[in-house]
């Protein structure tokens, strides 16, 4: 299978400075810190991690919402990062995302009608009975009656909203598309709806995503493949079953333990892995491992040198040098 999508050492990071008169740069935010990583045409990659660990950012810097401070973006081998921003609004039409909150995403003074024509045009023109036909046939699609298309979105549900954002997302016909936490503010029945539709899309377009949260269990559900992230760096990536039943990392083993287990007596049996201390901050990460200061298993030598991502076991990846003690 070819390399669909290409990461390649990807650095954002955000410089920090002082004085009204003289500015100098005093230091800078490592949100995403040397990412390499690469997805094959229809897979699905699951990014994990908690609040602040470069997930969003990651994705804008892919869909060069934000520019890469080093590092390349290749999609289909071509360099996106290198692109003027004319030519990356040319290119989006090939990549799209889904935003956490349908709300703030879409116009409130647009009606579904608009925003999803305003999408399909930016590949192809259409006339307007055969607009209306082609807004009807998306939103079919996501599972939305199409006699609503001249509602606007506050006349919408949470759910109804973000199918409306994946409608819209799916709208260019896109080859890639990065879903950004697109479950994690609505209700937990409408979550599995969501999920259910997202899948059954990415197959039957044969979509290539990324599809970020911070709930792994969720991540497992809709993923081939899960990586994982903490202080701008990956630290874990491996097919979905395998990272979630037997991780390696043990950043990766305390975020499978926070996962409830719906059976009261073995949740009550299990030893949950609580870290201690907060994540060390982007601005001035720690020496080593930037896991180690909150590690149970971290040693000497993991406050001296920084671990590479390497290949652990078949198709395992592991950012620890503890991983076969541990």
């Amino acid at each position: 299978m070819m390399v669909f999508l290409y990461l390649r050492d990807l650095k954002t990071h955000f410089p920090i400075y002082r004085g009204l008169v003289a500015r100098r740069q005093i230091g800078s935010v490592k949100a995403v810190d040397g990412v390499t990583i690469s997805l094959q045409k229809g897979e699905i990659l699951g990014l994990v991690g908690e609040s602040g660990c470069g997930k969003s950012t990651l994705a804008r810097t892919i869909m060069q919402l934000v520019r890469s401070t080093d590092g390349e973006v290749f999609l289909q081998g071509k360099g996106l990062s290198e692109l003027s921003a004319r030519a990356v609004r040319a290119a989006r039409v090939d990549f799209q995302m889904i935003f956490q909150d349908p709300y703030a995403s879409l116009n409130p003074r647009m009606t579904v009608f608009d925003t999803l024509s305003e999408a399909i045009r930016t590949r192809q023109k259409y006339r307007r009975k055969e607009m209306v036909a082609k807004v009807a046939e998306l939103m079919e699609m996501v599972g939305l009656p199409a006699n609503q298309m001249l509602r606007y979105p506050h006349e919408f549900s949470g759910g109804q909203r973000q199918r409306i954002a994946i409608a819209r997302a799916l709208a260019p016909q896109p080859k890639l598309v990065i879903a950004d936490e697109p479950v994690s503010a609505l209700d937990v029945s409408i979550q599995s709806q969501i999920l259910n539709l997202i899948l059954k899309l990415c197959r039957e377009m044969e979509l290539t995503m990324i599809f970020i949260s911070h709930d792994i269990s969720v991540v497992k559900y809709i993923s081939d493949r899960i990586a994982v992230m903490y202080l701008g760096k990956l630290v874990e990536i491996g097919p979905a079953t395998e990272v979630v039943e037997r991780p390696l990392h043990p950043y990766t083993r305390a975020l499978v333990s926070a996962v409830p287990i719906p059976n009261p007596q073995l949740e009550r049996q299990r030893q949950r892995i609580i870290l201690q201390g907060d994540p060390p901050s982007p601005l001035n990460p720690p020496a080593g491992c930037s896991f180690h200061p909150r590690c149970p298993f971290a040693i000497e030598e993991c406050k001296l040198k920084a671990p590479e991502l390497a290949e652990k076991e078949v198709r395992r990846f592991a950012a620890c040098i503890r991983v076969g003690e541990i």
